[in-house]
């Protein structure tokens, strides 16, 4: 797929590898003007200059620097079009009953999955309703939508996002603002590469489980995230607003197995 998004600004959270790094390589391989931000300085810069973009560091949790990071943006380009709220945690430690996750935990997640994404929406929109124009892309999870088991931090953080998502566009739909998010579900990252995929994966014995439950019956690829990321931003798009996308490989499709 190909969009024209030349004369666009667009700024990743969470962009020095997985999902974040293939819609800002999507992103720039099809014309728009990229910041590849993440907390990781070292990584993010050698992927920004891989996939000819810019790189700021950005910790989401740290108003200040999301400030910092979208003054940087408008001082260089002097716009910004497209944010993609990307960054996102999940816990490998705990995966444990609600009786027994760690309130720590629990703070850690949505810190970064909810409030992250709010304080990130919440400055990137004050430029856009003045510009009459922008859209906000929050990579949520299927998690969001049917909730699983043992991740109650997660599945709690990506229902607030997909009904932040909501809200926002209602609020900034007026404005020339879109407002959509994108809910993948199983994707082939290094995250779950050390949960499942990988031969000594923490859950690897479990993962033709998992694919049971996937109507495709595999993983997906960033880069089927990335097309999505895309069709959400293209030019041609201009009435979706308020839209969860789900990309999951037909899993919350309905109940795969036969009785």
């Amino acid at each position: 797929m190909q969009a024209n998004l030349h004369n666009q600004v667009a700024l990743v959270t969470g962009a020095a590898n997985g999902i974040g790094r293939a819609i800002a390589d999507r992103f720039s391989a099809n014309g728009a003007t990229v910041f590849y931000t993440d907390v990781h300085s070292v990584a993010v810069e050698a992927v920004a200059r891989q996939g000819g973009g810019q790189a700021l560091v950005l910790d989401v949790t740290q108003p200040a620097q999301i400030e910092s990071a979208l003054r940087t943006v408008l001082d260089r380009v002097g716009r910004l079009d497209i944010v993609v709220n990307n960054a996102g945690i999940n816990t490998l430690a705990h995966r444990v009953t609600i009786d027994e996750f760690p309130r720590e935990e629990w703070d850690r997640i949505i810190a970064v999955d909810l409030t992250g994404l709010y304080e990130v929406s919440r400055a990137a929109a004050k430029i856009m309703r003045v510009q009459h124009s922008g859209r906000i892309i929050n990579i949520s999870s299927i998690a969001g939508l049917v909730p699983l088991r043992l991740q109650c931090a997660f599945t709690a953080a990506k229902a607030g996002v997909n009904n932040l998502t909501r809200a926002m566009a209602i609020e900034l739909g007026r404005d020339g603002i879109l407002v959509n998010a994108i809910a993948p579900g199983s994707i082939m990252t290094d995250g779950t590469k050390k949960l499942f995929y990988d031969e000594g994966g923490l859950f690897h014995s479990n993962v033709q489980r998992l694919i049971d439950h996937i109507p495709l019956g595999r993983p997906g690829t960033v880069d089927e995230i990335a097309v999505a990321a895309l069709f959400l931003a293209a030019p041609e798009n201009t009435f979706t607003t308020g839209h969860i996308l789900v990309v999951d490989g037909g899993w919350t499709a309905g109940y795969l197995r036969e009785f």
